[in-house]
């Protein structure tokens, strides 16, 4: 396999350690705009194996080119790139997946499918952890049951050791997760889609201890086009975001005071973005260079099964991994990026054309991925 990494950051570095445990690959493309350093964990990788490339994705002629040489391609960079790089990928014929988390860019995406299975490819969007492996165990357990009365998902992404006042740790882009703070959530309410606010409805999420309670709230993006697909036929789906309690009043007031705007605002003579100001005050407060963090994760599927009550659960709690320093996150997101991507080089993403990873993803089989990767996912069923 010949595999292609768009993005040399927290989550594509991972996608690429991930892909160099496979002997089957035989070369990494790693693909970034500039590369001032890749991390420890993949430099006993160097060789002929892993091969940084400077690469401008805006560059079609030169992103095609490099295409061309690989058997798939995986992007973990911005959203906002995800269509003209899965145009690129149509075009030169290889699998594409990215790691998503615009729903109206999947639907954008979707609309190449004709061009996918015309040339005997796969393009699956939204391959993290959520939207993406949240997808496929809330898919695993609809298929499960006869009939479905609702979904809930939660997850989310915290520091093993929380700090006050907000009690998080940066472990992905902090305008992504004030992006989610926002935006209106879609979730399925009495079988109809319906849009919340985000960090409202709050309830208490009980894990084992040490984590032990934690909050969630709606936030948007987790769904994915779910939302779409069983309006009619699910009567309740949602998705919300997990954190220490607290957090979500906390972050609720600060957005209420106007401080995560994104109209300009005269500060002594000087436009100033709200938003932009605190990114710049409160980003390295959140920056925990030696912080250690958690993924928990829940997806409960609920419904009957030949006549009787049925639920159908999946939990995970991922640590960060102490001894190759690789986050939590970046495990369960750029893993679950790889594990797609090899998944559709050997085949099993099946048939051609352009899906969600809920519409292809065999489950089972994905899960077992996870747990090669120590990744402890358990499945309940009541």
């Amino acid at each position: 396999m010949r595999m292609l990494v768009l993005g040399a950051g927290l989550q594509g570095s991972a996608c690429a350690y991930d892909l160099l445990q496979n002997s089957a690959v035989s070369q990494v493309r790693l693909a970034d705009l500039r590369f001032d350093h890749l991390p420890s964990f993949l430099a006993p990788h160097s060789g002929p194996r892993l091969i940084p490339t400077t690469l401008d994705v805006r560059d079609r002629d030169a992103v095609l080119a490099v295409m061309r040489e690989s058997d798939a391609v995986m992007s973990a960079i911005p959203y906002y790139f995800n269509l003209q790089l899965a145009e690129c990928a149509v075009e030169a014929g290889v699998h594409f997946c990215d790691l998503g988390g615009n729903t109206e860019i999947v639907f954008q995406q979707k609309a190449l499918a004709d061009r996918a299975k015309a040339k005997g490819i796969t393009v699956v969007p939204d391959c993290g952890v959520a939207p993406g492996m949240v997808n496929i165990f809330a898919e695993h357990g609809i298929r499960q049951l006869d009939t479905v009365d609702s979904v809930r998902i939660y997850v989310g992404g915290l520091p093993q050791q929380p700090e006050p006042p907000l009690n998080y740790q940066i472990v992905y882009s902090l305008e992504g997760v004030l992006d989610y703070y926002t935006t209106l959530s879609w979730v399925v309410r009495d079988g109809k889609r319906a849009q919340v606010v985000a960090l409202s409805e709050r309830e208490t999420v009980a894990f084992p201890e040490p984590v032990g309670d934690l909050e969630a709230f709606h936030t948007a993006g987790g769904l994915s086009t779910m939302a779409w697909r069983y309006e009619g036929k699910i009567p309740t789906m949602e998705y919300k975001t997990l954190r220490y309690p607290g957090h979500a009043q906390i972050m609720e007031t600060i957005r209420a005071l106007g401080l995560l705007d994104l109209d300009p605002v005269d500060v002594k003579g000087q436009k100033v973005v709200p938003r932009d100001l605190f990114v710049s005050v409160v980003g390295p407060r959140l920056t925990k260079p030696k912080g250690r963090d958690l993924l928990a994760l829940r997806v409960t599927v609920s419904g009957s099964k030949k006549g009787k009550p049925a639920t159908r659960r999946f939990d995970l709690i991922d640590r960060y991994d102490e001894e190759h320093g690789i986050s939590a996150m970046m495990r369960t997101t750029g893993y679950s990026l790889s594990i797609t991507s090899q998944m559709q080089v050997r085949g099993e993403v099946t048939p051609p054309g352009v899906w969600t990873p809920d519409e292809c993803m065999p489950a089972e089989a994905y899960i077992a991925e996870l747990r090669k990767r120590g990744m402890d996912v358990r499945e309940s069923s009541e």
